[in-house]
Formats: C-alpha cells, sequence, structure tokens
C-alpha cells in the first residue's frame, strides 16, 4: 500500500511540474485520516481544502501523502524524499497509531519534533494538526499526549490546529461505523477548520 500511495504522490508532482505551476506546494502528511478512509481521494480534506482555496482564486498544489495505519517513525522515514519536492508548507497529522498502539509519548514527541526540525531547516512551513485519543485509554496517557502537540508548535514556533476533529469526533452521524474515521460529511467539516489554519500558515514566515 505505501509504494502505492509514493507512486501517486510521485505522479501528483511530475504533473505539476510538467504544468509549470507556481502555486504554493502544500502537502499534507498524515495516516488514514488524512489518506481519507473509505472515500474517494478527492473527498478527503486535503483536496477539499485545495478545492475551496481554489475556488476562493488562491490555488494551491495538494499532494496527500497520507498512508493508512501510518505511524509518527513512518512518516519520518518518508520525510526526506517529500522535502526533497521543496514544499512551501507541511501539513503534519500524525502520532494517533503510535498513542493507539501503546506508544510511549516520549517516543511519539520525538519522531513528530524531528518531522518539524527537518522541515524547517529545509525552509518548509509546518502545520501541526493536534490529535486526541479516548479516554480509555486512561486520563493521564490522555492528557500527555494531547500536550504532544502545543509543546511542539511552541517551542518549534510552527502552526497549530488544536485538534484536528473538532466538532466531528464523538459524533457518530459524521464518521463511519468505526466511530474513528470521518465520512463525507465530517470530511467537508473537518476541511473547512483546517482550511483556516492551512491559509495563516501559507502567510507566515518559512
Amino acid at each position: 500500500m505505501r509504494g502505492v500511495v509514493i507512486a501517486l504522490v510521485y505522479l501528483t508532482l511530475a504533473g505539476c511540474a510538467n504544468a509549470g505551476n507556481r502555486e504554493p506546494l502544500v502537502i499534507f502528511l498524515g495516516d488514514s485520516l488524512t489518506a481519507g478512509h473509505e472515500l474517494p481521494a478527492e473527498l478527503a480534506f486535503p483536496a477539499l481544502v485545495a478545492k475551496t482555496l481554489r475556488e476562493k482564486g488562491r490555488p494551491i498544489r495538494m499532494v496527500n501523502a497520507g498512508v493508512s495505519g501510518d505511524t509518527s517513525a513512518g512518516g519520518l522515514d518518508r520525510l526526506s524524499w517529500l522535502l526533497e519536492q521543496k514544499p512551501d508548507l507541511l501539513v503534519v497529522e500524525l502520532g494517533v497509531n503510535d498513542a493507539f498502539r501503546g506508544q510511549p509519548v516520549e517516543r511519539i514527541e520525538a519522531n513528530l519534533r524531528a518531522i518539524v526540525k527537518q522541515a524547517k531547516a529545509a525552509g518548509v512551513r509546518v502545520l501541526l494538526l493536534g490529535m486526541r485519543v479516548p479516554t480509555n485509554y486512561g486520563s493521564d496517557y490522555t492528557e500527555t499526549f494531547a500536550a504532544i502537540y502545543p509543546r511542539i508548535a511552541k517551542s518549534e514556533k510552527t502552526g497549530l490546529m488544536p485538534f484536528l476533529l473538532e466538532g466531528v469526533g464523538g459524533h457518530p452521524e459524521l464518521n463511519f461505523d468505526d466511530g474513528i474515521h470521518p465520512n463525507k460529511e465530517g470530511q467537508q467539516i473537518v476541511a473547512d477548520n483546517v482550511l483556516v489554519y492551512v491559509e495563516l500558515a501559507l502567510k507566515a514566515k518559512p
């Protein structure tokens, strides 16, 4: 699956290069939430963000580098190749699969921080999409995990969306039966929320 996604990313970037586009390149690095679980690519929130920006007269080149089941370590492994494409903005949505597997919070934070640092060193703006896990993982773990994102954003001076699934998580009608992945309606709400932060991040200095 990962090879297929990377191939699709390559084709998308190649197409953009051939078209000679100079619009900002925004890469969304994430897991199944970014990939658009069970939905066509055009209904995943990264594509919906790009569609809205195009309609507003501020088009971007968008690459959805979401891989279902990916972890912060997996994202870090894929990062170098993505940075070679010289994105203007890297939107990072990772960490929740690590938490679902009971990975130590310190390890998750170290991976996410490494992603941010490498992107910044390459002159790329970064937008972190905050995540949370259900309280059944224990209040200590839940709170410690959620605190990763604002802590990294503050110390590394990056953009931060506090919680990706604000207004969608915990609403059965906006998610598939697994209660985790947004459906078509949920993805649209996520996209509308993310859009604001993407616009701000694109205006920020690298």
